[in-house]
């Protein structure tokens, strides 16, 4: 079926949930099968990444909710202008690091920033596009915050509550209880294999 059409996979959660080394698991061994793109959000194209370097860095309450969620949208504008239309068009398999489902959590759920307005302006952007199958990786808050406290490089939406991730992964979950056929949800709490295997077994279905 893959080797047909593009496929386009996300992976979702709080920080310190480990999508974005999940995703570069994955990654690795796709690359072995397929033609396969691995991108982020906010980022992933050059222009994308200048608007990702403004919102991460700072104080957690540099902007107003409002603007973050408009410089969340913009940098996805640029993303799939540059990134993810080319690899639909070029029928690869990508793989990305947050996409539409952060921004309904952390900034409509989690900040209560305009579901409508947010909701408009993806479909401006995507139109129809979305992702095929999303990983939705769940932790322990805790086990979290210690994998957070490990980073060298901390930025902005690191120095949140413990609470506010609560919600945040809450809001995941309610998410993805609207929509069981696109979402897979895993707890990714421990530090082994376990997780890694499902999505691998999720994936082989589809190559």
């Amino acid at each position: 079926m893959l080797k047909k059409k593009s496929f386009f996979i996300t992976f979702e959660g709080i920080e310190g949930s480990g999508k974005s080394y999940q995703s570069k698991k994955l990654y690795k061994f796709i690359k072995k099968k397929r033609s396969v793109v691995l991108t982020r959000e906010p980022g992933g194209s050059s222009s994308g990444e200048t608007i990702r370097n403004l919102i991460l860095s700072g104080k957690k309450n540099k902007f107003d909710k409002t603007t973050d969620a408009l410089l969340y949208l913009g940098a996805r504008n640029e993303h799939f202008i540059k990134v993810l239309k080319p690899a639909i068009l070029n029928k690869q398999v990508i793989i990305c690091d947050r996409f539409i489902d952060s921004t309904l959590a952390y900034q409509v759920y989690g900040q209560g920033v305009n579901k409508e307005l947010v909701n408009f302006i993806n479909k401006n952007i995507l139109g129809n596009i979305k992702p095929d199958l999303t990983f939705i990786l769940t932790t322990d808050i805790k086990k979290a915050f210690n994998r957070i406290k490990k980073r060298k490089n901390k930025n902005r939406y690191d120095k949140f509550s413990q609470n506010y991730y609560m919600k945040v992964q809450s809001a995941f979950l309610k998410i993805a209880s609207k929509n069981k056929k696109r979402y897979y949800v895993l707890d990714n709490s421990h530090n082994n294999k376990s997780a890694e295997n499902l999505i691998i077994s999720k994936i082989n279905k589809y190559l």
